[in-house]
């Protein structure tokens, strides 16, 4: 049972942590990709030793790790929870100022410094579920950093009640603060053997309730239309240009599938996010996304064909095409430990939550992990309308988080 009476630090941290600028950057070759994510992650170093955790450290790629050590005599697994400092560089993350709305009464919620950006309760439709709750929001000005920010403060509330309640029995809890995951680095420089967990869970989904254990299956599609530049005062029979390739090339894509926008569910789909060049050469980037690992050669077969057709149709041009392995459905294995799952839906149902299984349209770190040996499903933190100004989170979803952490960590040691 839970301590009515605790006193819940999860909101001030949170506030705190958004003030930090931690924008990662896509197109930087370092890492991090930025480096004032360090100064939130040097701050949540010193925070996790206030609290009493131990094993504090920062290593020299960013990743901040603590531990919470046993406080039972049964051989517990060690555990892990996991959640990133980076937000997305898609919307600024530079001087946000965070606004409370206590006790939303319902309808559209107008941003205060930006009246054209509104959360539309029609396109919003979770926010009926929060009538009566408190919602933060930006002031609409920049992206608030929910992702993942709130999954930081729940994870570091969530312990600190552990510390402060030391009759709660506990296996040794390991901590990490990733950089860079919102540009799909997340992990490159996560050492599992280091970290020293079993299992572990990230703190980065939506919905309360939510409980992943599927993503995409994902690659990266490279091409590169190459013609031939000549003057163009002088070109007339001879010019090639690359430019009108890609163009074609993308007209010729399917109108109404395959795309982002015309998918859901369980759909996948091809999709541009580049195009750069010239007429020489027009590089077109794409991603290519399926929860089946086995439709990726489909939708990559799809694509070559496309592109020998496009170069048929200007004679004297070629093409070149890459793929580029990203990541795998993380189901393929977290079917093998059912228990990572069963003990976060027990942990859900033991608080009251209605369990929300759902598959994730896109990635999370949880996969590589899973990948690199370390089991881990995706737990609500609360955030919704993530990368864009009308991001928000509601308090209560983010105090529900803290419950569920701490009661998880309590199931593993019943188990045990």
């Amino acid at each position: 049972m839970f301590d009515s009476n605790y006193k819940f630090t999860v909101v001030e941290r949170f506030l705190k942590y958004v003030k930090y600028e931690t924008t990662s950057d896509e197109e930087s070759k370092t890492f991090p990709s930025d480096p004032k994510q360090l100064e939130l992650s040097k701050a949540l170093v010193e925070e996790l030793k206030g609290i009493g955790m131990k094993n504090v450290e920062m290593d020299e790629h960013g990743y901040v790790v603590a531990e919470l050590s046993s406080n039972t005599t049964k051989k517990v697994p060690v555990i892990g929870f996991i959640s990133h400092v980076d937000t997305s560089p898609a919307v600024s993350g530079k001087d946000v100022n965070p606004v409370i709305h206590k006790n939303y009464n319902g309808g559209d919620i107008v941003l205060p410094a930006d009246g054209a950006k509104v959360i539309d309760a029609a396109g919003n439709p979770e926010l009926k579920d929060m009538i009566g709750l408190d919602i933060i929001t930006t002031d609409g000005t920049t992206l608030l950093g929910a992702d993942d920010k709130a999954g930081i403060a729940e994870i570091t509330d969530a312990m600190n009640y552990l510390i402060t309640h030391p009759e709660i029995k506990h296996g040794t809890i390991k901590v990490c603060f990733t950089p860079d995951e919102e540009v799909g680095r997340g992990t490159e420089k996560f050492d599992v053997k280091k970290f020293g967990a079993r299992y572990a869970y990230t703190i980065d989904g939506s919905t309360r309730g939510e409980v992943e254990t599927e993503t995409f299956s994902a690659d990266a599609v490279v091409l590169k239309f190459n013609g031939k530049n000549v003057h163009p005062g002088y070109a007339k029979g001879k010019m090639i240009n690359a430019a009108k390739i890609a163009a074609r090339f993308l007209e010729m894509l399917p109108k109404d599938s395959l795309s982002p926008e015309t998918t859901e569910k369980r759909e996948g789909y091809v999709h541009p996010t580049s195009i750069s060049g010239n007429e020489t050469q027009t590089i077109i980037k794409f991603i290519i996304r399926d929860f089946e690992a086995e439709k990726l050669k489909v939708y990559e077969k799809f694509l070559k064909e496309l592109v020998d057709k496009t170069v048929e149709q200007f004679p004297g041009s070629s093409a070149e095409f890459e793929v580029i392995e990203q990541y795998r459905n993380m189901k393929y294995i977290l079917d093998k430990y059912p228990e990572v799952e069963a003990y976060a839906v027990e942990s859900l149902n033991k608080l009251g939550i209605a369990p929300i299984r759902s598959s994730i349209r896109g990635g999370t770190d949880g996969s590589r992990l899973s990948y690199m040996g370390l089991p881990t499903p995706n737990l609500f933190a609360g955030g919704h309308n993530f990368h864009a100004y009308t991001e928000y989170v509601c308090i209560q979803d983010m105090e529900a988080s803290v419950k569920n952490i701490v009661t998880l960590a309590q199931i593993w040691e019943e188990k045990s």
